[in-house]
């Protein structure tokens, strides 16, 4: 034999025993000395797809896809398309990505019925799903797939209906049904009778979803499977990082960011470009963090890298706005961008909405928190619910209604504690604090307040302020409320301090700030101010 000859051979014996690297090696060897016929392109290609190196393989399919047209296979030029069309959509390029998806359409309408068919459907009923939000063509291809996979005894095209008719039904809130279904899909992923990248997709989109939906434990348990099912492929496998970018979005809401922030850039930089919108969803999770911990120029510097792959990254850039006192434009860019969403999507932004609204237009608050509350009893998500139960203590306690607002935080921390969400649960306290010391309750209110800041210190979080979260008239902060109960009872600015345990020179400054915001110069004007507003006497320590 010529030693082309064997690099070829070692090649393929390597790639058929999972050896990828050897596989790549020995085929880029033998493409030194001839060119390479297209079986052995194909797998020089998928080897740099299992070692991470996408565009290299991406490259090498569009040289495959040319070769198979021009030999006239075109059921196999459709399967390289096909392939093409998957791996630009998972880099976040929609437009290149319905191109090759319309090459291999046309290359298909001539064909007798083929699997390929059942990519084709597939595909077009995710781009109904994730790009129209149209969860009909996607039932209508499910049911197509189901009795294709039948005919061509093809298991993975009966995954893909399990998959699209999931979807389809999570998204028009039926989630049980959905779940089930996706269940189902899974189970030709696990027997290995769906390629690699399909099931990797399938999984990702998954736990996506569970993301999209704020279900975290359902998520856990979905990421520990794609965990397991990825630990028994390659360590180089494009998967491998996935699986570590959703386990570091579950230790964020868990509140370990000093070991996301750590890892999380780096990562989704080595994913943008083979992945682009769970690279996106890197910078997104960083730029959050980076916002609770008070890094304001880090966070917009996160939330501009996702922009750039596409990814809308809101509510993270208006709490930014609402951070910087600008509350008008906060509310603006939140209006944008539920304008652009569907029903999860805009479940993220109605909780924002409503704690940017709440304390001066209550009226106004209440119709994206009756919103919120619908979406979270449609999905039934623990998340959402949550979500729906903080927005409702908001509004009651803009209103006033301080028991009623009580019930509603007090349900809020529940599903937080439920789904392991730890800074939700720190912002909670806050509010329960402040609704404490409205109804007098000054010890509750303090140990409330306590846990909140034992829980923001343990995570490394700043007091944001910008939520005027008691209601108060005045636009007076919860906080300075409290100052001004105490002013009440005739307190110093020593003995402020002692009863709310902060400095003496904070107290005063809190102090000054009462009295610009409510136009006193005195503090007898100021206790007079007080009483005519409602605001309770803080008995003296």
């Amino acid at each position: 034999m010529f030693p082309v000859q064997h690099q070829l051979m070692a090649a393929r014996e390597a790639f058929a025993r999972g050896d990828w690297d050897a596989a790549r090696r020995a085929m880029e060897r033998a493409a030194n000395e001839a060119a390479l016929g297209v079986e052995d392109q194909e797998i020089l290609a998928r080897s740099k797809w299992w070692l991470g190196d996408v565009q290299g393989s991406m490259a090498l399919s569009e040289d495959i896809f040319h070769s198979r047209v021009a030999d006239g296979h075109a059921q196999s030029a459709a399967r390289a398309a096909l392939m093409l069309s998957l791996q630009w959509g998972l880099r976040g390029n929609i437009a290149v990505s319905s191109a090759w998806l319309n090459r291999a359409r046309l290359l298909l309408e001539s064909l007798p019925e083929s699997v390929e068919h059942g990519y084709l459907l597939y595909l077009e009923g995710n781009d109904a799903i994730y790009l129209e939000g149209d969860a009909g063509p996607a039932l209508s291809a499910s049911v197509q797939l189901k009795e294709l996979s039948r005919r061509l005894v093809a298991p993975e095209l009966a995954s893909f209906a399990s998959m699209l008719s999931g979807l389809a039904a999570v998204r028009s809130g039926d989630a049980s049904n959905g779940f089930r279904d996706l269940d189902e899909a899974m189970l030709p992923v696990l027997a290995g009778q769906v390629p690699a990248e399909w099931g990797g997709d399938i999984y990702c989109s998954v736990i996506h979803l569970c993301y999209e939906m704020a279900d975290y434990s359902r998520m856990r348990a979905w990421t520990d499977a794609l965990a397991t099912w990825c630990a028994g492929l390659s360590a180089s496998f494009m998967y491998a990082g996935i699986v570590r970018v959703h386990e570091l979005q579950l230790l964020s809401a868990e509140g370990n960011w000093a070991q996301v922030e750590s890892e999380i850039a780096e990562l989704g930089e080595r994913l943008r470009n083979a992945h682009g919108w769970i690279a996106a969803d890197c910078f997104c999770e960083l730029g959050e963090i980076r916002r609770r911990r008070g890094d304001t120029a880090g966070a917009a510097a996160a939330f501009a890298s996702a922009r750039e792959l596409g990814v809308d990254a809101q509510p993270g850039p208006a709490l930014l706005l609402a951070q910087a006192g600008r509350t008008e434009a906060a509310t603006d860019a939140l209006r944008a961008a539920l304008a652009e969403r569907g029903p999860l999507g805009r479940a993220w932004l109605l909780l924002p909405m409503v704690e940017l609204l709440a304390p001066g237009n209550p009226a106004a608050a209440e119709i994206y928190c009756r919103e919120l509350e619908l979406t979270a009893s449609r999905y039934g998500s623990p998340g959402f619910l949550g979500r729906a139960h903080h927005a409702r203590g908001s509004v009651l306690m803009a209103e006033r209604r301080w028991p009623e607002a009580m019930t509603a935080l007090e349900a809020a921390a529940q599903a937080y504690r439920s789904q392991r969400l730890r800074y939700e649960l720190a912002e909670i306290h806050d509010r329960l604090a402040s609704v404490n010391a409205a109804m007098g309750e000054h010890r509750a209110a303090d140990a409330e307040r306590a846990t909140a800041a034992a829980i923001r210190a343990q995570l490394g979080a700043a007091n944001i302020s910008w939520l005027k979260t008691s209601g108060e008239t005045g636009g007076l902060t919860s906080r300075e409320v409290e100052v001004l109960s105490c002013v009440l009872s005739g307190s110093s600015n020593r003995q402020i301090a002692d009863s709310l345990t902060i400095s003496e020179k904070t107290a005063g400054r809190h102090l000054a700030n009462i009295f610009t915001k409510i136009g006193v110069t005195s503090r007898t004007a100021a206790a007079a101010w007080a009483r005519q507003h409602g605001i309770p006497e803080r008995p003296k320590l």
